[in-house]
């Protein structure tokens, strides 16, 4: 099993790193486009400002790759809400790969922004990168703009209202919490991302 993660910067890469090492894979980092054509599979981490993650992947012509590549594509965090048209946070253009906007999240007493913590997946979709994830499960959140659930929402979270919490189509797919801090139920998911072809 062997993945390329993306260096869209300003993420922690090293504990999405050794979480897929854990789990028996071959994992590097790159930044550059012919190694990420290249790779079996590619997870496209993000944590910071989608204007900033958007203007590394220009530069680096990873943006002008990424809608064409047809192995398996992870999208975590910020870099699942790279995945769609637009992000309202900074009206950044984004990867336009799956339909739909980035929104900011409306904070409201007991709601507050950013969402950080501990959730429960509901409305769960048949899909392999969910086999043996159960609805109820907890995973771990830290975001402040979000994707309302839609047709590519494979599972959604409560936070006042149905929000996606994994989306995908095609050979790609994306998560909003963070699998890599999220216990035995984020290693799951992250083995069978490992498992797709």
């Amino acid at each position: 099993m062997e993945a390329v993660i993306i260096d869209s910067g300003g993420a922690n890469l090293a504990s999405l790193q050794f979480a897929l090492e854990r789990l028996g894979a071959r994992v590097s980092v790159s930044s550059d486009a012919g190694a990420i054509a290249a790779a079996p599979r590619v997870v496209l981490p993000g944590v910071g400002s989608a204007a900033d993650a958007m203007q590394r992947l220009r530069r680096s012509g990873v943006a002008q790759l990424l809608p064409a590549l047809r192995q398996p594509v992870l999208g975590i965090c910020l870099g699942m809400q790279l995945l769609f048209e637009s992000s309202a946070e900074g009206t950044t253009e984004c990867l336009g790969i799956l339909p739909g906007t980035v929104d900011r999240l409306e904070a409201v007493p007991g709601r507050p922004v950013p969402h950080m913590g501990w959730n429960q997946l509901t409305g769960l979709r048949e899909d392999p990168l969910l086999a043996g994830i159960e609805p109820g499960e907890y995973f771990y959140f830290v975001h402040s703009y979000a994707v309302q659930a839609s047709g590519v929402t494979l599972a959604h979270v409560d936070y006042g209202h149905a929000i996606s919490a994994v989306v995908g189509r095609g050979n790609f797919w994306g998560t909003q919490f963070h699998p890599e801090r999220s216990a035995a139920a984020g290693a799951r998911l992250l083995g069978n991302f490992l498992g797709l072809n």
